[in-house]
C-alpha cells in the first residue's frame, strides 16, 4: 500500500512542507543527481515548489505545481531508487526510508520548523542587498531610488545582481586573510555588477580590497571611474585595457570575467591560474572557437544544424574550460546564472582552489581526469585554445597520466 503520496499531498496541499531532502540513489550514474532538495517558492504566477537537483559539478532548478510536485518526490523515491528523504514540515519531521522492493517507511518526529512554512510559502526572497535600504551605486546607476526601493524596470537588474553575489558569498571563505586582496574584473562593461562586488566584500563584509574594472570602452571606462570618484570608492579603479595585455599586478586573489567574447574568456582564464588566484568567477559569451573546429562523423546529424551545433559547440567549450581549470587543481563547477543582457539565462564557472592552495600530488583520480579530457577533444576534433595557452602549466599532468597530445 502506498501510503507515501497521501503524506506529500497533505503536506504539499496544505502548505505544511517547510523543506525536503531526497538523498541515496541506489544506482549511481556518472551523469546522475545524487540529492534533491525541495522547498515551496512564490512566483508571480502563484506557489511553486522547487526542486534543486545536484549533481558532481552543477545544481540545476525546476519548478513546479503543487500537484506536479507531489508525483515527482513521489517518483524519486518510489521508483528511481533514491533510499532516503527527510521532509520537515510544521506539524513534524517525516523519516522516509525505502526498502529494496519500493516500500516506504515513514518515521514521525517533533518538528524542528516548525511555524516556517508560511514564512516560506509568503515571504519576500531575503537578497543580500535588500530592497528598502538604499544603496549609493545603485540609486547613481538608477536601480533604486533615493527611498532604497527597486524601480519596477530595473527589478530584474536587481535579482541579477543579488544572485551574482549569491555566488560571491558561497566563496568567500576561499579568499586569503590577514590581507589586501586584489581583485580583476575583466570586460567589466557598464560595472553593475563590479560596484556591487566592491560594495559587498567592502563595506557588508569588511574586507581590505582593491578591485581593478578593465574594459576596452573609453568612454564606459570614464564614465565608471567618475562614478566611483564621485561616491568615494578609493578601492575601486576602472583602467582602459585588453584582457591578453594586462600586466597592471603581479598577484590576483580573484578573476572575474563575465561576457568577455570567445577566446578572450580563456584569455583572462589564463591569467587567472598564471596569477595563482583562488577564486575565479567566469560568465562565457560567444564560443566560436570550437563551432569551427567540431568534426565528428557520429554527432553529424546534429552538427549540420546550425543552431544546434552553436548551442552544443559552448556547452563543450564550457566543459573543456572546467575540466582544464580540474586538472590544473581547482574545485570547478558549472552554475545557472541569471543573465539579462544576452539570454534569459546563462553557465557560470566557478573555480576555486582548495585549501592551502596546492595542486596536489598527480594520482590515479586526476590520471583519469586527464585521459578522459584528451578522448573528448579527440573526438570532437578539437585544438582549444586555452589548452594551447596553458601547456606548460598543463604538460606535467598529462605526462603523469600518460595522456599527451598525440
Amino acid at each position: 500500500m502506498d501510503t507515501l503520496t497521501p503524506l506529500l499531498n497533505e503536506l504539499i496541499g496544505q502548505h505544511k512542507l517547510v523543506q525536503a531532502v531526497i538523498s541515496g540513489p541506489r544506482r549511481k550514474t556518472a551523469d546522475g543527481y545524487a540529492k534533491v532538495k525541495v522547498k515551496p517558492v512564490q512566483l508571480k504566477s502563484g506557489t511553486h515548489i522547487q526542486f534543486e537537483y545536484h549533481y558532481a559539478q552543477k545544481v540545476t532548478h525546476a519548478n513546479m505545481l503543487p500537484e506536479q510536485a507531489v508525483a515527482a518526490m513521489a517518483q524519486l523515491l518510489l521508483q528511481d531508487g533514491f533510499k532516503q528523504g527527510l521532509v520537515q514540515a510544521t506539524d513534524a519531521d517525516y523519516h522516509i526510508l525505502m526498502n529494496k522492493r519500493g516500500e516506504a517507511s515513514i518515521l514521525r518526529k517533533p518538528p524542528t520548523r516548525a511555524g516556517q512554512a508560511e514564512m516560506t510559502h509568503n515571504r519576500k526572497k531575503q537578497y543580500l542587498l535588500e530592497e528598502g535600504t538604499p544603496v549609493a551605486f545603485l540609486v547613481e546607476l538608477g536601480v533604486m531610488n533615493a527611498q532604497g526601493k527597486v524601480l519596477a524596470a530595473k527589478y530584474d537588474k536587481f535579482r541579477q545582481i543579488n544572485r551574482y553575489l549569491e555566488m560571491v558569498d558561497d566563496v568567500v571563505a576561499s579568499l586569503p586573510t590577514g590581507r589586501t586582496l586584489h581583485i580583476v574584473d575583466f570586460g567589466c562593461g557598464k560595472s553593475y555588477l563590479t560596484f556591487a562586488l566592491y560594495h559587498y566584500l567592502k563595506e557588508l563584509r569588511g574586507l581590505d580590497i582593491r578591485v581593478v574594472g578593465l574594459d576596452l570602452k573609453a568612454d564606459v571606462i570614464a564614465h565608471c571611474q567618475a562614478l566611483a570618484d564621485k561616491l568615494g570608492l578609493g578601492g575601486l579603479q576602472f583602467l582602459v585595457g585588453d584582457i591578453a595585455q594586462y600586466e597592471g599586478l603581479d598577484r590576483v586573489d580573484m578573476v572575474v570575467t563575465l561576457h568577455a567574447c570567445d577566446t578572450a574568456t580563456d584569455a583572462a582564464l589564463e591569467k587567472a591560474v598564471r596569477w595563482g588566484a583562488d577564486v575565479i568567477l567566469s560568465v562565457p559569451c560567444c564560443q566560436h572557437e570550437l563551432f569551427r573546429q567540431l568534426d565528428n562523423a557520429t554527432l553529424a546529424p546534429m552538427l549540420g544544424h546550425g543552431i544546434i551545433r552553436e548551442r552544443f559547440a559552448a556547452l563543450a567549450t564550457d566543459s573543456i574550460r572546467a575540466s582544464l581549470l580540474e586538472l590544473l587543481g581547482y574545485k570547478t563547477q558549472i552554475l545557472e546564472f541569471i543573465d539579462l543582457e544576452h539570454t534569459p539565462k546563462n553557465l557560470l564557472i566557478r573555480a576555486v582552489k582548495p585549501a592551502g592552495g596546492g595542486r596536489g600530488a598527480p594520482g590515479a583520480a586526476l590520471d583519469a581526469k586527464a585521459a578522459a579530457y584528451r578522448r573528448f577533444v579527440s573526438e570532437l576534433g578539437a585544438d582549444p585554445y586555452l589548452e594551447r595557452a596553458l601547456r606548460d602549466e598543463l604538460a606535467p599532468v598529462f605526462a603523469a597520466a600518460g595522456a599527451g597530445r598525440t
